[in-house]
């Protein structure tokens, strides 16, 4: 389940990405608006410190260790802007944003947070906070590309993960959200903020409870967006389900497919490619890549990537859009559009190094084996947990193939070294007893909540606080804030304003998204 809000080919990361929030933001910007994020230097100011018209923007460095208790693994400077409020007097509040990836950068993107939570900043100021190991915040390498995590097959990716530990060696045990969400209370003592309210897209949203968990006394409220809990399925069993519920609803509300016939499609099609993969020539990250392209790359192309911006541009064709159509006609032997679309989406992949993602998601997300055991027994247990799982819960995927498609669960992680490496992150932890806003795009396969399960990722997110409010936005996919007509924004911002969200009437006034039409 990648977990990465991500939208542009300049930010892609796992994400899942979720990207995404300065994305997200960015598509809503008012046209005409004046909004400027250039990099200047003011008497005072460090060089990197964004400039934003209209505003006031704080800079500053928090050193933080990388390992808690082990000085001798060094540290880090945990970098922060703060744009602060336009209104006269105090701000009311602090809402501190993570925007996703895990390993998505947010100072460099002031300007686009700046315009989506314009109402936001009446009264609030905005604290922006570039994760350790990220942009201004001692960016850490290990020689993994994007590019070259996606183009690999699983093994290739198994490989990925286990030289990344290696090249950061004991200190990737520093890489983790509890640590991050320390830091970020670090920040929060530095600009005498006495609390904030958390906003977390995607990724955020795992991290930002584990911030709350950890700081109770310093939350006022929280808003989920894309959100999974933190007892997430390490078989991602919810989301496919919720990948032929998605193009079921597309072809209903447009009236240009059948969605069980989209589904049956599917199903073919998934079948084909485990027993005859097909390979393709595509230029991404400035090099030719071939990418053998299997069930597993399918099944993340539908439940990851086909979320990712649904409802953006509702008139313009997207990948879910196209899917019924391509996936129709290569049940029929034409590949020709399903290539296309694959091909689309691969020249997304960037040169950006994966440590900060890697070392996140396998330090922290439940996994199905005991990080205790030796490599054998990790598999021993991993094979048993898939032995164990009931097939008819992977939709129109096998197990093997599904569970494959993940690019930060299943076994993605499973050679992460257990020693001198970090735990998993507890899925239990008490939670303070404050307003939580959960926003769910009723597309998205990746965070789904709307499947007809108890296990829909945000519901169970949502089950852990006592005063929760999901918003189901139709017609978007990961995450809402994308829907192109801004009401997702306007309730957060009364939301962050009155605790409350407010009237949310306007989803239902969100434009279903152009599909092309299936011809028969």
């Amino acid at each position: 389940m990648t977990r990465n809000g991500n939208t542009t080919a300049g930010t892609l990361r796992r994400v899942g990405a979720v990207a995404g929030a300065a994305a997200v933001l960015m598509s809503v910007l008012p046209a005409g608006a004046a909004v400027a994020a250039q990099q200047g230097v003011r008497s005072g100011r460090a060089a990197w410190c964004p400039e934003v018209e209209g505003l006031r923007v704080d800079c500053g460095t928090v050193n933080r260790p990388v390992v808690s208790g082990k000085p001798w693994l060094g540290s880090v400077a945990v970098a922060y802007a703060v744009l602060r409020h336009r209104d006269a007097g105090p701000a009311r509040g602090t809402v501190a944003v993570n925007p996703g990836g895990p390993g998505e950068t947010a100072i460099e993107r002031a300007g686009a947070f700046a315009a989506g939570l314009a109402g936001v900043l009446g009264s609030h100021d905005v604290l922006l906070v570039d994760p350790r190991g990220t942009g201004r915040s001692g960016r850490i390498p290990c020689g993994v590309t994007d590019a070259e995590y996606r183009f690999a097959d699983r093994a290739g990716q198994r490989d990925a993960v286990a030289r990344c530990a290696a090249a950061l060696g004991p200190r990737a045990e520093g890489y983790t959200s509890a640590a991050t969400a320390d830091d970020l209370d670090a920040v929060r003592a530095r600009i005498g903020a006495a609390s904030l309210v958390p906003y977390g897209l995607s990724y955020g949203t795992y991290l930002m409870p584990v911030y709350a968990s950890r700081h109770p006394g310093r939350v006022d409220s929280m808003v989920l967006s894309g959100a999974y809990p933190l007892n997430v399925d390490p078989l991602a069993r919810p989301s496919t389900e919720a990948v032929s519920l998605a193009l079921k609803r597309v072809c209903e509300r447009s009236a240009a497919c059948d969605g069980g016939t989209a589904v049956e499609d599917l199903r073919t099609v998934a079948g084909r490619l485990r027993e005859r993969p097909f390979t393709l020539r595509v230029e991404a990250a400035g090099a030719t890549r071939t990418l053998r392209f299997t069930e597993d790359k399918l099944a993340n192309l539908l439940y990851e990537a086909a979320s990712r911006g649904a409802g953006e541009s509702p008139a313009e064709r997207s990948l879910l859009g196209e899917l019924p159509a391509a996936l129709h006609g290569s049940a029929n032997g034409d590949d020709r559009a399903l290539r296309a679309l694959v091909d689309a989406d691969y020249r997304a992949a960037g040169r950006e190094d994966q440590a900060s993602f890697l070392a996140v998601v396998c330090n922290d997300y439940p996994r199905a084996w005991s990080v205790d055991s030796a490599l054998p027994e990790r598999w021993r247990e991993y094979r048993a947990a898939l032995s164990a799982a009931d097939p008819g819960r992977f939709g129109a995927f096998s197990v093997k193939g599904f569970t494959e498609g993940q690019t930060d669960g299943a076994d993605a992680c499973i050679r992460w070294p257990r020693n001198g490496t970090a735990r998993p992150q507890p899925v239990d932890a008490a939670q303070p007893d404050v307003p939580v806003l959960l926003f769910a795009g009723d597309l998205d396969s990746n965070t789904p909540e709307s499947a007809n399960t108890p296990e829909s990722a945000t519901r169970r997110a949502a089950d852990r606080f006592r005063r929760s409010t999901v918003v189901t936005v139709p017609n978007a996919g990961h995450v809402a804030e994308l829907e192109s007509t801004h009401c997702t924004l306007g309730i957060v911002d009364s939301f962050v304003r009155t605790g409350r969200p407010g009237d949310t009437s306007c989803t239902a006034a969100v434009p279903p998204i152009a599909v092309s039409p299936v011809r028969r």
